[in-house]
């Protein structure tokens, strides 16, 4: 059965006891996919973020002449301008150009912002730079006092709300589309049985009834039912199972599962958006368009500045008017409306977003979604995959029963007849041996027999390793010791030495040491802990017990994990999910945080707003670290940004004129300058976060 990929040795495959001998050889199929990072450029972002690059680099060297060249910028510095009638021009027609120009992306916002009756960030700075240019064109043309020339503060003003908004769209751009990955999937082409001949043909072109012929190592181009032949079927991408499944004549097989060992003829039964993996497509699409997008801090702050400036600036306007003063009611109204646009608040999230993620890169952590990231601090339930995220994947020697020999002994043995096998298991076997820093005889005459074990003559001594089958050959009966191991879901192996049971092996997918310290710190901080898998109960209930995990979610097939983590929501919980196949893309674009382990699918990492480029859990922990540290950040630069124009926007107005004091424009120009520096640099105390994940696994703890 097995003797195609295994060289003559799967011998354990179709043992009723552990049918799963081949269990964990679809996590080959992972293994590419360790590296994910050039995958940050999603069409849509990315060309933003080249514009808005653009833009910024012609206005930055636009507002050199515009800033050098305004006498209130030169009054204010302390230099002469030189005297020539043309050169009081360049700022008013280079700053128009600035306004139109670098200022569109703005403008247009706002128009969007006044339609949707939704007052952001936009329309708080086109509402600033218009007051600008206008007034400056009337202090220019001299309509209007000398003091309300702003054309330096205009064109400051558009060049760091570019900054910020490239910073933004650089932080926003995207991973490869989840949907793109899965379609990838499936083959390129699929060989149809026409007659006597076998033609090659792309699997668009595949209808119902179609017989194809499906390889050893190929995918299958289309869900159908085997109709020749029997194989051991990858479907871990599709169904979560952590071990392959055999399937033979009347099986049905999926398309983009993988036939491991031997080939196939397959009659179609579906194509195109009928397949279960179109099926799986679906489910992500539509949990990614349901996705709720929370408005940004910065655009909630800027709608309640834009009430505020506006509010302040009509105040400002009745108040000088009514005592009679409305000359200076018209300067301290534009003045108002001037310092009200918002330096700081422009760049106190894309600041720290952006060195947030950059930081998190570092240590591993890829932020795809801002809302993402500001979501995690706030998660209180975090659901984790089994086969890949919580354990390694692959099968591990996790118990030896020794009767007459001891643990050694079996286990040196165990390994010398398995040594000329490539089978997962044996692989397993050797690879203990190794670690316990036995030596390993050395074996000749290595046979295997399919569904009864391997044999082989090691030191004078026929050795025998297999399952049940192989036993009863011998009309032996199991250790003892069987019976538990097989409840906890574990694979079993006898050994024998000249037709005497000598021991047996326990096998089964080995739990990372990391997942107890990450289960653990996940309770420290009030979250529940739950993990969804495909494996049978006893399994994954063995796994649960092992790590203290408050809930097990068993026999989840992919279309059910999307609803199994709405089901948490509904019931109040911020959830967070931890996965790496393609049967978790849904319930990752469905969480309210996805997170991807990087060494798992691009699915799985397309679904997420997380990718995790470490396979250790404790990545979460980091991530929910990172997430608190940022929101701290944010909310910081956000008072401050917002503090200054609560303080400058009334002394603007002239509260204070009753005792004197009026704040004059150049002043509330440094102010805001300042403040933009303060922000800044309080963005930049982000990068002494350590994001080790034993280190934030330690800080969570307390």
């Amino acid at each position: 059965m097995h003797e195609d990929l295994h060289h003559g040795h799967d011998a354990h495959a179709g043992h009723d006891a552990h049918a799963g001998h081949d269990a964990h050889a679809e996590h080959d199929a992972h293994a590419g996919h360790g590296d994910h990072g050039g995958h940050m450029g999603h069409a849509g972002h990315g060309d933003h973020v080249a514009q808005f690059r653009r833009l910024f680099g012609i206005m930055l060297v636009l507002a050199v002449p515009v800033v050098g060249f305004d006498p209130m910028f030169a009054d204010l510095v302390g230099y002469d301008l030189p005297h020539h009638g043309w050169t009081t021009w360049i700022a008013p027609l280079v700053g128009t150009v600035m306004y139109a120009w670098g200022g569109r992306p703005f403008l247009t916002g706002a128009v969007d912002e006044i339609r949707s009756r939704r007052p952001g960030m936009m329309l708080l700075i086109a509402l600033a730079i218009t007051v600008a240019f206008v007034s400056s064109w009337g202090a220019s043309l001299e309509l209007l006092h000398h003091e309300l020339s702003f054309w330096w503060e205009l064109a400051l003003l558009v060049v760091i709300m570019l900054l910020g908004h490239w910073i933004e769209m650089r932080s926003l751009a995207q991973t490869t589309s989840a949907l793109d990955s899965l379609a990838a999937l499936l083959p390129d082409e699929a060989e149809r049985v026409e007659g006597d001949e076998i033609v090659t043909v792309p699997p668009s072109s595949l209808a119902v009834g179609d017989v194809v012929v499906v390889r050893p190592g190929a995918s299958v181009p289309a869900d159908g039912r085997v109709v020749e032949g029997s194989a051991s079927i990858d479907e871990s991408m599709v169904t979560g199972e952590s071990r392959t499944v055999r399937r033979e004549v009347g099986d049905t097989v999926v398309a983009g599962t993988v036939a491991t060992d031997s080939g196939l003829r397959v009659e179609v039964s579906a194509t195109g958006d009928e397949t279960m993996l179109a099926g799986i497509q679906s489910l992500v699409a539509d949990a990614q368009s349901s996705s709720s997008r929370a408005q940004r801090l910065a655009d909630t702050a800027a709608g309640w500045l834009f009430w505020f400036a506006l509010g302040a600036a009509i105040i400002t306007a009745l108040v000088w008017t009514l005592i009679g003063l409305p000359d200076d009611a018209v300067v301290r109204t534009i003045t108002v409306l001037v310092i009200a646009c918002p330096h700081a608040l422009g760049l106190a999230i894309p600041l720290v977003v952006s060195i947030a993620t950059e930081r998190a890169a570092r240590a591993g952590v890829l932020v795809k979604d801002r809302l993402a990231l500001e979501s995690m601090r706030t998660v209180d339930t975090v659901l984790f995959d089994k086969t890949g995220t919580l354990t390694r994947g692959e099968p591990t020697v996790t118990g030896i029963e020794a009767h007459g020999r001891d643990e050694g002994e079996v286990l040196a043995l165990a390994a010398a007849a398995e040594a000329d096998s490539e089978h997962p298991l044996a692989r397993a076997i050797v690879g203990a041996a190794e670690r316990r820093g036995l030596t390993v005889p050395s074996a000749s005459g290595f046979t295997s027999s399919p569904a009864v074990g391997v044999r082989a003559e090691v030191g004078g001594e026929t050795v025998e390793v297999g399952g049940p089958y192989l036993l009863e050959q011998h009309s032996l009966g199991e250790l003892p010791v069987a019976d538990a191991w097989r409840e906890e879901g574990s694979i079993i192996l006898h050994v024998l030495a000249d037709g005497d049971v000598i021991g047996a092996l326990r096998l089964a997918d080995e739990i990372r040491p990391e997942s107890r310290e990450a289960v653990d710190a996940l309770h420290a901080v009030g979250a529940q802990v739950v993990m969804i898998t495909g494996d049978a109960q006893a399994v994954a209930e063995s796994v649960g017990a092992e790590l203290g995990i408050d809930r097990v979610l068993a026999g989840v097939r992919p279309q059910d994990k999307a609803a199994q983590v709405a089901q948490l929501q509904d019931e109040g919980r911020k959830v967070a999910m931890v996965g790496d196949g393609v049967n978790d893309a849904p319930a990752l674009a469905q969480a309210d945080v996805g997170l991807a382990i990087g060494a798992g699918t691009d699915v799985a990492i397309g679904s997420a707003g997380v990718v995790l480029a470490s396979s250790d859990p404790r990545s979460v922990l980091s991530v929910i670290d990172l997430s608190r540290e940022t929101y701290r950040k944010m909310k910081q630069n956000l008072w401050w940004a917002a503090g200054y124009n609560l303080l400058s926007v009334p002394l603007a107005a002239g509260v204070l004129a009753p005792i004197g004091f009026v704040l004059p424009m150049s002043v509330g120009a440094i102010l805001m300058s300042l403040s933009t520096i303060v922000v800044a640099l309080n963005a930049q105390l982000l990068r002494r976060l350590d994001l080790a994940p034993e280190r934030s696994a330690a800080k969570l703890r307390g």
